[in-house]
């Protein structure tokens, strides 16, 4: 979301250089903070600073200036998904106009299940649910394509692109084999679908909270009962659960404060005005491993994180993520406003770029491997993180956006005490050697 192609080169400069953050400050006159802000994409240095910066790595002036005006357009790609009738139209609506008035060039791409539908397409028309399922994922995945393509050349600087309804959400009108073998049929893996999303939002169905507001007279392809829609939607939950930003919106408020709760979420993650993460975490008993994957609304992801070297004020982590084989890797860079409060800078890697980070890895920490247990519950989202150097203990965390807002854990999860401010139940003390 970021501009990271002039980061990305003053990072590899610094680092062939030798330099840390504040040593490269120092020698050109800025503070850490500033550094920091070119190389996460959040900043770039005025023209006297980049004479200094080109002398000291010995590469022209016109190199860097290139460099730092070259345009990169930021493109986001975020789901809204959710059960039957719960406001994704509207949503849209909402959507459009809150982040086009924060500079945003907004592009959705349209439900692909109602698209073929109206048109003709339905299930009962296909030989089979599996072969009409693979003729939507097909369909929603070229028309991503082409969304993406067209984002890549505009002349806007942030393109947010809106899918009504992702890839993953084909899962929830699939059994085990027919999902299974449209994942062979496209060449591909459920990671690699789902996570293709930068972040998922899902708006709970009417039929659970607002049952009197349930309809199906405002969509020609809906045809559920409340009952139906209401277990649909938690299939459609179950079927995202294991992303890295899964946030679920209920009906617990009035519509119209569901809507301005989904723009305060997206504007988070997008970090506007700044990427804030409300985290709380508690120290928990060793959970039941065999129940929790036994539940659908619950999915496993095996995690390697590696700390890199940094500034004494940041936290700069490289992780791999993912499941059987299929890994996604990403880079995040942390720092904390508050007792529970931190600002994060999230970006996506490919495999070579984490490969090469891993050089710069700080080894006086060692790697933290664990499984993580995705599980959401009564529209909460939580992460349980499973070490193998524990057998009596694990750590429970919860992403917030009230620093206030309730949590109501199941009771199959006995909370030890919230461990938020210890220090010593932080990744960065447990990877201490």
């Amino acid at each position: 979301m970021n501009d990271y192609s002039f980061g990305n080169y003053i990072f590899e400069l610094r680092k062939r250089a030798g330099l840390s953050q504040s040593q490269l400050a120092e020698a050109v006159g800025v503070s850490n903070k500033a550094v920091s802000k070119w190389e996460v994409g959040k900043a770039k240095p005025a023209t006297d600073i980049i004479r200094k910066l080109a002398a000291l790595f010995q590469v022209s002036v016109d190199e860097l200036l290139k460099k730092r005006e070259e345009k990169t357009v930021n493109i986001t790609k975020i789901v809204i998904t959710g059960g039957p009738c719960a406001g994704k139209t509207t949503a849209m609506s909402w959507v459009q106009n809150a982040f086009t008035q924060m500079g945003y060039k907004v592009l959705f791409v349209p439900e692909t299940a109602t698209e073929l539908i109206t048109g003709g397409i339905a299930p009962k028309a296909c030989r089979t649910n599996g072969d009409f399922q693979k003729c939507l994922l097909r369909l929603q995945l070229e028309k991503e394509k082409v969304f993406e393509q067209a984002a890549r050349v505009m002349t806007a600087d942030k393109v947010l692109i809106v899918c009504d309804r992702g890839a993953l959400d084909n899962r929830a009108y699939m059994d085990d084999l027919e999902f299974a073998q449209t994942l062979q049929y496209f060449d591909t893996n459920e990671i690699e679908l789902r996570d293709s999303y930068d972040a998922v939002f899902h708006l709970v169905t009417a039929a659970k909270g607002a049952e009197e507001y349930y309809t199906t007279a405002n969509n020609a392809a809906r045809t559920e009962t409340a009952s139906e829609a209401a277990a649909l939607d938690d299939r459609l939950i179950a079927a995202w659960t294991g992303h890295p930003h899964l946030r679920v919106i209920d009906n617990s408020t009035k519509f119209e404060d569901k809507l301005k709760r989904l723009i305060a979420e997206i504007s988070s993650f997008l970090g506007e005005p700044e990427p804030y993460e409300i985290e709380r975490k508690f120290l928990i008993a060793y959970p039941d491993i065999k129940w929790l994957r036994s539940l659908p609304n619950c999915q496993r992801i095996e995690i390697i994180q590696t700390y890199l070297k940094s500034d004494h004020d940041e936290e700069v982590r490289v992780r791999q993520r993912g499941f059987d084989g299929h890994y996604i890797y990403f880079q995040t860079t942390k720092r904390r406003v508050s007792s529970i409060k931190r600002v994060e800078i999230e970006r996506r890697l490919t495999e070579s770029e984490y490969l090469r980070l891993l050089m710069n890895a700080d080894t006086t920490k060692r790697q933290i491997r664990k499984d993580r247990y995705c599980l959401t519950y009564e529209n909460q989202y939580f992460e349980i993180d499973v070490y193998p150097f524990w057998n009596d203990q694990a750590i429970a965390e919860i992403e917030l956006s009230d620093e206030n807002a309730e949590i109501r854990f199941p009771k199959q999860i006995r909370v030890i005490r919230e461990v938020t401010d210890d220090e010593n139940f932080k990744n960065a003390s447990l990877a201490k050697i």
